[in-house]
């Protein structure tokens, strides 16, 4: 990772007027893409984009616990989805579990709050590590 990459960064205007995260959060040039959540059982699959079925996403901010996205598609609070994540110019992409924790219009699309959730079957370990790194080299 490279400098030009991140930047320590607060948006001003967040969705309650509270910034309601506990880690530092630092503004990154990423990409996201929200899978589509499963189906239930003996109902059509969803599809986001109507192509891949994944919905790209521009990350605004990120934290070790959350990543800020501006979406096309609004996303249901509450729900638990997958993420895939690459930062900055890197060919490496996180896949994480996420819970979408607010969702609100913007002007270009959606804009999303998700929380990272700990999980031993994604990247979160290696994301953890990740941010930790981009921040001592902030």
């Amino acid at each position: 990772m490279i400098d030009d990459d991140y930047a320590f960064g607060l948006e001003d205007e967040l969705p309650s007027g509270k910034d309601l995260r506990e880690d530092y959060r630092l503004t990154a040039r990423a990409r996201a893409w929200i899978l589509p959540e499963s189906p239930e059982p003996e109902s059509e699959p969803s599809t986001l984009d109507g192509v891949s079925g994944r919905l790209e996403c521009q990350v605004r901010d990120i934290s070790a616990r959350g990543i800020s996205l501006l979406c096309e598609a609004s996303l249901s609070i509450g729900s638990i989805l997958v993420a895939e994540v690459s930062l900055g110019e890197h060919a490496e992409h996180f896949r994480l579990s996420v819970e979408v924790m607010w969702c609100r219009e913007a002007e270009w699309g959606y804009l999303i709050g998700v929380r990272v959730l700990e999980s031993d079957e994604t990247d979160y370990l290696d994301w953890i590590e990740a941010v930790a790194r981009a921040l001592s080299e902030s």
